[in-house]
């Protein structure tokens, strides 16, 4: 049985709320990433702008697949009207369209091979503001009452004619004013919005328990981590995560010793329940870092640990895995020759330290980044993901300070045209001098 580590506590209470949306505004595309039938995969739901209207969804692949098809059903919450269809996962995917009737709560179903995610989300349409409304209304009435004042003044009756055209300057004036005060009047909220929350004071973090399934996994053999999220205040199953970094969780699973590493996301196959297919190719302990975040609260880290048994296999090489370094270091993945710099060449505990990777052309963004750096303490007690910061050029680029003198491990990611690329490395911090 897997043996939690730590559990963030729930400080505010609240009740727990049913599924929400992701998308943030009206328009926008949702992208979740999914690991899913052994691949790493983003499902992009186009933002639609009337219902009935088109939906088109598409999946991106990350990695090399072959002929990888996903099915899709979008589900009405609301009155359960569902349409199906099938995307092929690729690097540069066709979108498949699907046709939806109405704004509102939606379920978007996703299987692959014999797994099945269930993803949350909202079709939301933008509503016509009353600014627009009286911007347009009053040009419209006001060259309507222009026009008739030049044929009235035109016909020898200038009091008409001076009345008709007091009325068209009072038109542009509404339309004026509502222009210069617009911005100061919050927008009317998308058709298909979720209700306002009423919950002034947000809403605490889950409670998660994680598991495997077998309880003791063994090397070479499949297995599942499971995930459960649940509402202290409540009992109820937590299901109103939000998509942040495009997951709805990113959950970091290394060996003890840090061989073995791999960055994946779950799949929520019920509400407040996220599970993974993972394989470990050697025996012993393993550290799994999840992190999450409910709405209307903050971003939560739970960690875990479980023990793999048997005895060492081949390694592992599909999914984000990778191939094992030297002993006690940080995996390496195969065919990877850059190394990483920092600087300061020798980093102290409570400064800022730089860190470097040459990359080829054609980096592309995944999960939302051009690149990421995952960073663990030897002993798994701190964890740290923090992003590119935006290099041009051929490299990634991070800063970031470590907490405390001790050696750490850590991971740089970025995707390329066909592959996510995880670069090693060790990282020895010494403490300051006036520590």
């Amino acid at each position: 049985m897997i043996r939690v580590l730590c559990l963030a506590a729930a400080f505010v209470l609240a009740m727990a709320a049913p599924a929400a949306a992701h998308n943030v505004t009206a328009g926008a595309d949702l992208r979740i990433a999914q690991t899913i039938a052994g691949a790493e995969v983003t499902v992009v739901v186009k933002g639609t702008t009337r219902v009935p209207g088109p939906l088109r969804i598409g999946v991106v692949a990350y990695q090399p697949v072959s002929g990888l098809r996903v099915g899709l059903e979008v589900r009405s919450v609301d009155d359960g009207h569902t349409v199906t269809g099938t995307a092929q996962a690729t690097a540069n995917p066709q979108f498949t369209q699907l046709q939806v009737e109405r704004a509102g709560p939606h379920e978007l179903r996703l299987s692959a091979g014999d797994e099945v995610a269930v993803i949350p989300f909202r079709v939301l349409v933008e509503r016509q503001s009353a600014g627009d409304f009286l911007i347009y209304g009053g040009l419209f009435v006001a060259a309507i009452l222009l026009v008739g004042g030049l044929l009235t003044g035109a016909l020898a009756r200038p009091g008409p004619a001076m009345a008709l055209a007091a009325g068209a300057a009072a038109g542009v004036t509404v339309a004026a004013m509502v222009v210069v005060f617009a911005s100061q009047v919050p927008p009317p909220a998308p058709a298909g919005a979720a209700p306002t929350s009423t919950t002034a004071q947000g809403r605490p973090y889950a409670q998660v328990r994680m598991e495997t399934v077998p309880a003791r996994p063994l090397a070479g053999e499949e297995f599942t981590l499971r995930a459960d999220l649940i509402d202290g205040s409540t009992g109820r199953p937590v299901d109103d995560l939000t998509a942040h970094h495009e997951a709805l969780a990113h959950v970091i699973v290394t060996s003890e010793d840090g061989r073995y590493f791999r960055h994946v996301h779950p799949l929520r196959t019920a509400p407040g329940h996220l599970e993974v297919r993972l394989s470990a190719d050697r025996p012993g302990r393993y550290l799994a870092h999840a992190e999450l975040e409910r709405e209307g609260s903050g971003g939560q880290l739970v960690a875990a640990d479980f023990t793999v048994g048997g005895t060492a296999q081949a390694p592992v090489k599909s999914g984000t895995a990778t191939e094992p370094g030297g002993a006690g270091a940080p995996a390496a993945q195969a065919g990877t020759t850059a190394t990483p710099r920092l600087q300061p060449v020798a980093p102290v505990a409570g400064r800022p330290t730089t860190i470097e990777l040459d990359t080829p052309a054609g980096v592309r963004t995944w999960l939302g980044m051009t690149g990421h750096l995952l960073i663990r303490s030897q002993d798994g007690d701190f964890f740290g993901h923090v992003h590119e910061m935006g290099t041009p050029g051929s490299r990634v680029r991070f800063t970031f300070s470590f907490p405390e003198p001790g050696r750490y491990l850590a991971w740089i990611q970025y995707a390329t045209a066909d592959r996510i690329v995880t670069v090693p490395l060790t990282v020895n911090v010494t403490a300051s001098e006036t520590q």
